[in-house]
């Protein structure tokens, strides 16, 4: 099932609804299975992404090196949620719970590049390069 999901969500960016059916069938399995491997994997989405996505991260070490607060203003500064994606469909903010960066905490990975010892600053230039 991993490998077809990954395919679909590869070429529609989500895994959308309606395939679920498809998959739950070709594999015979219920939609209830599959429905809870899309949303038990956070790398599975169910509405596509925007066209940046910044995975801050969450874990113990982020969160000790003022993290949590860092990501929370700038959540608000998008004036989004975690897994949201602004209305213009620019950026989307995913959570993720440890990049393997913990000695350069906090930490992100903005369109799959790793960012470390995240500031302010940092978080301005992600929006300037993202255009926010």
């Amino acid at each position: 099932m991993l490998p077809i999901l990954h395919d679909l969500q590869a070429v529609f960016g989500c895994v959308p609804p309606a395939a679920v059916r498809l998959v739950a069938d070709a594999l015979n399995l219920t939609r209830a299975e599959v429905h809870g491997v899309v949303s038990f994997y956070h790398d599975f989405r169910e509405q596509p992404a925007g066209r940046h996505v910044l995975k801050l991260c969450r874990a113990e070490a982020c969160q000790s090196m003022d993290g949590e607060r860092l990501a929370r203003a700038f959540l608000d500064r998008l004036g989004v949620e975690w897994g949201d994606t602004t209305p213009d469909g620019r950026f989307t903010v995913e959570a993720t719970y440890c990049l393997g960066l913990c000695a350069c905490a906090p930490s992100a990975m903005l369109d799959g590049e790793p960012i470390a010892r995240l500031t302010q600053a940092s978080f301005d230039e992600i929006a300037r390069e993202v255009g926010q």
